[in-house]
């Protein structure tokens, strides 16, 4: 479908897919889920002044043909990020330096998908200079829709681990679906910013153009918390250096960056010091974690403890994974732990095994914690945020 007579001559657009958030002039996408179903709201969306409504059965593949539409009409540089582990990070951390001298937009949240990136660069207005448009995946060929769909003109991969490999089938098919960016990439003439330090994503680049950068050490006076963020801070002065900003400055942005919604946020309760990390997991990023937590000097073994939530969506890896977490701690002579998640009762874990969170919040009541630091860590469906007050 030709767009232009709703993008030709306009400065923005106000796109929603919630009929709550309709104003005179906006476009209204009726999207249809599981449990709901936008078209039931497109008259209410026509009655607030709707200027457009996309509906029927296709109104997705509408959403993002719009968006791509759109986006061709922007004559800007957007870098394009995904990867299986710290692409939030990456990405807010990249934004607060570019933001130093660009009047920048980038993805708000965790809107990586199909629906989200879409939306993404309809936010996107004239006005702006630059875009950074975070990419998630969890079957093979999601980035390829979404690097279509965004036309990224230069991308980073953060890592490739094994996460969602009950879609993915395996870590092959994680790596193969990542690379989708950097074929794109290849294929339209674009570049990567790539961690030349990290052998997969050299092997998957291949002859792309790359501006390198390496792990790197974690630097003093950040409020992030666990060294495995030194390659997301290495990250982000890398792509500001490429724009034009000094590392001076990079930094300091950096410095001045605070992490929210659960994610390396280091948290002082009247109690405890707990580094709050329970967003997403998966066995890469629990791995690190666990490593980062142990290797932390500032307090003794007998102070920490780890409070591991389960990993979600391994399919036919659930139980090997999670097995895997239970020998890492015994290797570290971990001995305060708490797991929560039913996938733990069937490893040989010596450690107390809650059904939810709600459990392990009674039980913490009962026996309060105090003097220690603690890593809470587990992916978004255990909810291990509600057990903060306990701590």
């Amino acid at each position: 479908m030709d767009w232009s007579f709703l993008i030709k001559n306009k400065d923005s657009l106000n796109v929603t897919t919630d009929s709550r958030k309709v104003t005179p002039g906006s476009v209204f996408v009726a999207l249809k889920g599981e449990h709901f179903d936008g078209n039931d709201f497109v008259e209410q969306a026509r009655e607030k002044g709707a200027a457009y409504i996309i509906s029927g059965e296709n109104a997705l593949t509408q959403l993002q043909d719009l968006a791509r539409a759109w986006r061709r009409s922007l004559n800007i540089p957007i870098i394009g990020i995904t990867g299986t582990n710290g692409k939030t990070t990456t990405k807010e951390l990249c934004a607060a330096v570019l933001r130093t001298k660009y009047n920048l937009y980038y993805t708000q949240g965790n809107l990586n998908n199909q629906i989200g990136v879409p939306l993404t660069l309809l936010s996107i207005t004239r006005a702006h200079e630059m875009a950074i448009v975070e990419m998630g995946a969890s079957h093979p060929g999601d980035i390829k829709e979404l690097v279509d769909i965004v036309e990224p003109t230069c991308g980073l991969i953060t890592n490739v681990g094994k996460a969602h490999l009950q879609g993915f089938g395996s870590f092959e098919g994680v790596q193969a679906t990542k690379q989708e960016l950097y074929d794109f990439l290849r294929t339209h003439g674009g570049f990567c910013f790539r961690n030349v330090d990290n052998p997969y994503l050299t092997k998957m680049a291949g002859d792309l153009q790359t501006v390198a950068y390496h792990t790197g050490m974690m630097p003093e006076g950040t409020h992030l918390v666990g060294g495995y963020n030194a390659e997301n801070v290495s990250a982000a002065i890398c792509v500001g250096r490429h724009f034009g900003i000094s590392e001076e400055a990079a930094l300091a942005a950096i410095k001045a960056y605070i992490p929210s919604n659960n994610r390396s946020q280091l948290l002082q309760t009247e109690r405890n010091t707990v580094i709050v990390d329970a967003y997403n997991a998966n066995p890469t990023s629990m791995q690190a974690a666990i490593n980062a937590f142990s290797n932390d000097q500032r307090q003794t073994t007998n102070d920490k403890c780890y409070i591991l939530g389960a990993m979600r969506e391994l399919g036919e890896y659930t139980h090997l994974e999670h097995q895997n977490i239970v020998n890492m701690l015994l290797e570290r002579k971990a001995d305060n732990v708490l797991l929560v998640g039913e996938e733990y009762k069937e490893t040989t874990a010596p450690y107390p095994v809650f059904e939810n969170v709600e459990a392990l919040s009674a039980y913490l009541e009962e026996h309060p914690i105090s003097g220690a630091r603690i890593l809470l860590k587990g992916s978004r469906s255990n909810q291990l945020e509600k057990v903060i007050p306990y701590l």
